[in-house]
């Protein structure tokens, strides 16, 4: 019967608001619909897991807002990093060393915005209370990408590559480090994508297309030979391709995937790209970083 929870923070101000939504994004959440209303705006954050926790005895030392990682250390980086970016260096002072707990795990605690406190932990053994798995971080600090766009069905591919843009900056990732290369078509992308990896100067790929039924069979010929290219390249280089091509019925439905309603698949591929640079480097190393 329940279904999920969610907990509610108020915000003193507009700025505010848009300061801790830059922050948590920068941290990894996915974004959630959230509402935008004449009297109020909500931007929602969600995580795999949520619990509703009683205390009996001793109170952990943290806030009441305790978000649990999987790389507490990439997370500190990041809330550094964003913290220096919005207000220098002094405000790192509102972001706590990393500490060890009485009940087995590390913990720090930030403060994005004044009187808005949030902790951040994990266990100290990673394996605790699951199984093993090796899995790609959020983080595109150090890492180079090539976006691969299609010209055609531009009011779709431009949305696309803004949400793509957007999650790599927001991830980390340096605008020196992005190349963008733009395509006649979707049939084209592969070919693109592959002389890229070939030159072995990205660390992942991303192509971004769109393709609509309309009424013959062009659409699933291009579709098959663009998904094959893409596998291909990726199998033979070793080089991680997502994949942000639409394939769609109508144009509303492209519209829909390109920020309108269903969120904005570039952005999904981009962030499939970081984590796959990650745990392929994790994947050469032997097991997690």
């Amino acid at each position: 019967m329940i279904k999920g929870i969610s907990f509610l923070r108020p915000v003193g101000s507009r700025a505010a608001y848009d300061r801790l939504s830059s922050f948590f994004s920068a941290l990894g959440f996915a974004s959630g619909k959230g509402w935008n209303e004449e009297n109020s705006r909500g931007a929602a954050f969600l995580a795999p897991l949520g619990n509703l926790e009683l205390v009996d005895g001793q109170f952990p030392s943290t806030a009441d807002v305790l978000v649990e990682v999987t790389s507490l250390d990439t997370v500190h980086q990041a809330a550094a990093a964003w913290l220096r970016a919005q207000d220098g260096d002094k405000a790192v002072t509102r972001l706590s060393g990393i500490t060890e707990t009485h009940w087995k795990s590390r913990l720090f605690t930030v403060e994005p915005e004044p009187s808005f406190v949030v902790s951040f932990w994990a266990w100290t053994d990673p394996q605790h209370g699951k199984p093993i798995a090796v899995e790609g971080d959020l983080s595109a600090d150090g890492m180079k990408f090539a976006i691969v766009v299609s010209r055609w069905n531009a009011v779709i591919t431009e949305r696309l590559l803004e949400g793509a843009l957007d999650a790599l900056l927001r991830s980390g990732a340096k605008q020196a480090d992005i190349e963008i290369v733009r395509v006649p078509g979707a049939w084209e992308i592969p070919a693109a994508a592959r002389a890229i990896a070939n030159a072995g100067r990205v660390d992942a790929i991303i192509p971004l297309g769109c393709l609509l039924r309309g009424e013959t069979a062009h659409y699933e010929a291009i579709y098959n030979e663009v998904a094959r290219g893409l596998g291909e390249s990726q199998q033979q280089t070793g080089i991680p391709h997502s994949f942000g091509v639409l394939t769609c019925e109508t144009l509303e439905q492209a519209l829909n995937r390109a920020g309108i309603k269903a969120g904005n698949k570039g952005f999904e591929a981009a962030i499939a790209a970081i984590e796959m640079v990650s745990l392929t480097r994790k994947l050469k190393q032997g097991g997690p970083a």
